[in-house]
């Protein structure tokens, strides 16, 4: 099992920043990637960035060059550095947390809000 722990979400206004942390814990050593998704109301839920435990990257078009992902295997947590945000990027930001339990298996954190003001 993993636990996820997510910190950081807000208001901010558009053209801001903000930084999302996921902190884990519990079968630690079983997790393959980590990554973030959003939801925004009324829409189904997207995939914004993921981290493999090698330090590989990627991202959605719609974030390419504005947030980072990085992770701090110290501290197992995953951050999502968003920059410039705009106001089509306010939606409830979920942690996910890729682990071999046996079989793949998917773990989620309990969502932040962010919330981007014209």
């Amino acid at each position: 099992q993993v636990q996820l722990v997510e910190s950081g979400g807000g208001l901010v206004q558009a053209g801001g920043s903000l930084r999302l942390s996921c902190a884990a814990s519990g079968s630690i050593f079983s997790i393959k990637a980590m990554g973030w998704y959003r939801q925004a109301p009324g829409k189904q839920r997207e995939w914004v960035a993921a981290i493999t435990s090698g330090g590989n990257t990627n991202y959605a078009d719609s974030v390419k060059g504005r947030f980072t992902i990085s992770r701090d295997n110290v501290k197992n947590t995953v951050y999502l550095q968003m920059n410039s945000l705009k106001h089509e990027d306010k939606a409830v930001y979920y942690c996910n947390v890729v682990a071999v339990v046996g079989t793949l298996v998917d773990y989620w954190g309990q969502g932040t809000q962010v919330t981007v003001s014209s």
